[in-house]
């Protein structure tokens, strides 16, 4: 009888026949595409929060005006920019800011654009 050689599972890589989604190498992440996605406000607003986190989130953690299809396109647009890693635990879909990556390819933006981000709620009201 064959015993069955069991492996640890890997904490980086997804199990096997898990769930993976696409996202951009950091050599392929594009400025333009980085402004599109903030140009919109419930993108920006996801952005805002996950930064204030500092963790990754699940989708369901952010109150969006928006419908669940709306808020999926808005999360596979900032993901597909290159802003967010997402990745499956379990049922749950995690979010996360993909900072590193962003820092090195174009210094200081997130950080302006979350300053500014912050500033312009301050002024209307907002915060």
């Amino acid at each position: 009888m064959r015993r069955a050689t069991v492996t640890p599972a890997s904490t980086t890589a997804p199990a096997a026949g898990a769930r993976t989604l696409p996202h951009p190498a950091r050599e392929e992440i594009r400025l333009e595409a980085v402004l599109h996605a903030l140009s919109d406000p419930v993108r920006l607003c996801v952005v805002r929060e996950l930064a204030a986190a500092g963790a990754e989130l699940t989708c369901s953690c952010f109150d969006l005006p928006v419908t669940k299809s709306t808020s999926t396109h808005h999360f596979r647009v900032l993901r597909e920019s290159g802003i967010v890693q997402q990745t499956y635990r379990g049922t749950a879909k995690m979010n996360g800011l993909r900072r590193d990556d962003l820092d090195a390819l174009f210094p200081g933006l997130l950080d302006r654009v979350l300053e500014a981000a912050a500033g312009q709620a301050v002024r209307l009201g907002e915060a």
